[in-house]
């Protein structure tokens, strides 16, 4: 009951500050009025969540590293494949190596192969909070997309690294090239698993719903169990149950190409999960901020273990490692930028320098979050022999400590320097989405016509009158709302319309899907256009209106 109850709490306090964050003024970023809800009811209301740290990651990162893999834009993501990897696997090592050799120099009580795993679970950015301290800032979609496509590979090779680094402090021995295999077995693994189940899942789906018919309810339901099914047949086999939620959030995405469910189910499911993430992300910060009190309370007793003169050394821990977590990203941004550039010399293409402005909003943009508090959450308790598992406390300090710092700088900074972004919307987009909506326009008055033309004799004027009513709709694009002389006429003609309008708009939804597999459209544009015919389908037409 009690449990039942803390959730219930949690819950509330996420509705809270979500309200909050609408209607306040001074417009503070989401997450930190989360920690500051989880700080209030950990001394108002004493309230206290003990963690299982296996529990804790099992129960939040899955769902939310499939979405994240579900809802990223395809073309934004292999069309920016170069930049995206240099951050999410090039600057990760670079991160783990630097910065984890920083802190086992830095902090003596620290052993190196924990010194790697707190860089490593430093590494991961947070793209939910970085929209949240942008809220009502335009920022170039393509700079969007990439911390996009970052977030979701970095959750990932940091996560890995984490796990190899917590291994290697627990058993004491660390080989580079057995690690290195075993990366790369484990990364496979899990990416296999993940595509597997999620092709699967939908594949047995697809084949009962051909004979049965489609219910909402229980494919909602299966998308929600793929992430957590993937994670564990992937830890199963050995494999990287990380790679395998990220994976599987990837295929979801092309096995709903294939299979293609209903307007009504899509539109269902994407509710449900917007629900999902939104209570994850809240619960995670507002854990963080129950945790808080108890942890600046042990700060005398984390300094003493880890053999410095006052707590206030941990605060220059905690602003030392933040800046040099920075330097990191900020210098590889700006490398990149350089190296991309010479090779665009080669080619003999024309590309400026950006200046500093775009890899100082990049660096910034680096905000760590959930995935950080949840890895640093599930360090052990004990090492293999039983003994306390060394300077645990600390590292979850640091890494408290850490999130909370760049939440702050970041909120400051963030908006004041991304307004001064060139905003570029990009041509090609918006005219493949012209030429989408108009290809799809004249495939449905095709089809309504042709449906029209084999109306039978008793049935011929209503549909012929239906279908001027639907074509008219579909070439004007405006709401249609005519009158009609006699009320049993009236039900007829609606009828036939509404039967007619959902023709139309199957025939758009083809035409999409086909631009969409012949990649005449980009994957953002097939979701924006299916959205809005899946709300158009699910409205129903205005009822004829009665003479006056």
């Amino acid at each position: 009951m009690q449990a039942v109850i803390t959730a219930l709490v949690l819950l509330l306090a996420v509705l809270i500050c979500g309200i909050a964050a609408r209607l306040s003024p001074l417009k503070i970023p989401l997450p930190i009025l989360q920690i500051v809800a989880g700080v209030l009811l950990s001394v108002a209301a004493r309230l206290q969540v003990p963690l299982e740290p296996e529990v804790f990651f099992l129960l939040f990162i899955p769902p939310l590293l499939f979405l994240d893999g579900w809802r990223i834009p395809k073309g934004a993501l292999f069309g920016d494949w170069r930049p995206i990897l240099t951050l999410a696997v090039g600057l990760v090592a670079c991160t783990v190596l630097g910065v984890g050799w920083l802190i086992a120099a830095l902090i003596p009580a620290v052993p190196l192969t924990l010194a790697f795993a707190l860089a490593a679970i430093l590494s991961p950015t947070d793209p939910v909070a970085v929209s949240a301290i942008l809220r009502g800032v335009p920022i170039p979609p393509r700079l969007m997309h990439i911390l996009e496509g970052e977030a979701l590979l970095n959750d990932a090779s940091g996560l890995v690294c984490f796990r190899f680094a917590v291994g290697a402090a627990l058993t004491g021995a660390f080989s580079l090239t057995q690690a290195s295999g075993s990366f790369l077995l484990t990364a496979a693994g899990g990416l296999a698993a993940g595509a597997a189940i999620a092709w699967a899942a939908s594949a047995l789906y697809h084949l009962l719903t051909r004979h049965r018919g489609e219910e909402s309810g229980s494919q909602i339901l299966i998308s929600i169990l793929i992430p957590f099914a993937a994670y564990l047949a992937a830890e199963h086999v050995r494999a990287s149950g990380i790679l395998a939620a990220a994976s599987a959030g990837v295929s979801m995405h092309y096995a709903d190409l294939m299979t293609r469910s209903l307007g009504e189910t899509r539109m269902r499911r994407s509710a449900v999960w917007d629900m999902l993430q939104t209570s994850l992300n809240g619960i995670i910060f507002v854990l963080l901020g129950l945790q808080l009190p108890g942890i600046i309370f042990q700060m005398p007793s984390i300094a003493k273990s880890a053999g410095v003169g006052g707590s206030s050394w941990l605060i220059v821990y905690i602003v030392v490692i933040t800046a040099a977590l920075w330097c990191v990203r900020f210098g590889w941004t700006v490398v990149s930028l350089l190296v991309m550039r010479f090779f665009a010399w080669r080619r003999a293409e024309p590309r400026t320098f950006p200046g500093l402005l775009l890899p100082c909003v990049a660096a910034f943009a680096g905000v760590r979050g959930a995935v950080t508090l949840a890895g640093i959450l599930t360090l052990p308790f004990v090492m293999s022999d039983g003994s306390p598992f060394p300077a645990r406390d600390l590292a979850i300090f640091i890494a408290t400590g850490v999130i909370l710092l760049w939440l702050i700088v970041a909120s400051m900074v963030l908006p004041v320097l991304a307004v001064r972004l060139p905003y570029t919307e990009g041509m090609l987009p918006a005219s493949q989405e012209a030429a989408a909506r108009s290809a799809a326009a004249e495939a449905a008055i095709r089809r309504v016509e042709e449906v029209r033309d084999q109306a039978s004799a008793d049935t011929r004027d209503t549909h012929a009158e239906a279908a001027a009513r639907v074509v008219d709709v579909y070439r004007r694009r405006v709401e249609y709302g005519g009158t009609g002389d006699e009320a049993e006429r009236n039900v007829r003609v609606r009828q036939a319309e509404r039967r007619l309008r959902a023709v139309g708009a199957r025939a758009e939804r083809d035409e999409y899907h086909r631009l969409r597999l012949s990649r005449q459209i980009d994957d953002s544009i097939y979701q924006k256009l299916l959205r809005e015919l899946d709300v158009l389908e699910a409205t129903p037409p205005p009822p004829p209106q009665n003479p006056v």
